[in-house]
């Protein structure tokens, strides 16, 4: 489910919608573009798969180098059912950093980077819990 990035806006709450640039997806290499609402503001990101190991992880970097967004996947057990344990973990790269100075001044880069970190961490757990519904729900 995570990994067919055209149902991403179905879950989260700041991705609206991701279609593949070339083709179809996933594997390491490939480009995909998702469309974000935040904040009454809207742009486009394009996002390169980092890694595709089915059952394991999927990664992609937005921009190729700027954030790193990671899902990995381990077996879970729970009250006797059997199910997996979904992980997200999103992570700032350098690149990102430069462009927050670059954008709105060196003074403004740890602020920058706090909101949008908070932002994450928010919409991770709304991310999570919508693909736990409709994982459960299938």
């Amino acid at each position: 489910m995570v990994s067919d990035v055209t149902r991403m806006g179905e879950w989260s709450p700041v991705c609206r919608s991701c279609r593949w640039d070339d083709g179809e997806g996933p594997w390491v290499g490939a480009w995909f573009t998702g469309h974000n609402v935040d904040d009454g503001r809207e742009w486009d990101t394009h996002c390169e798969v980092l890694a595709a190991d089915p059952g394991r992880e999927f990664a992609f970097g937005v921009a190729g180098t700027f954030v790193r967004w990671t899902y990995t996947f381990a077996t879970a057990t729970d009250a006797g059912r059997d199910g997996a344990m979904v992980t997200e973990t999103w992570e700032p790269l350098p690149d990102l950093l430069a462009f927050y100075a670059q954008q709105y001044g060196e003074g403004q880069v740890q602020s920058t980077l706090d909101a949008r970190a908070e932002t994450a961490k928010l919409g991770i757990a709304e991310t999570l819990t919508a693909i736990k519904r409709a994982a459960e729900s299938s």
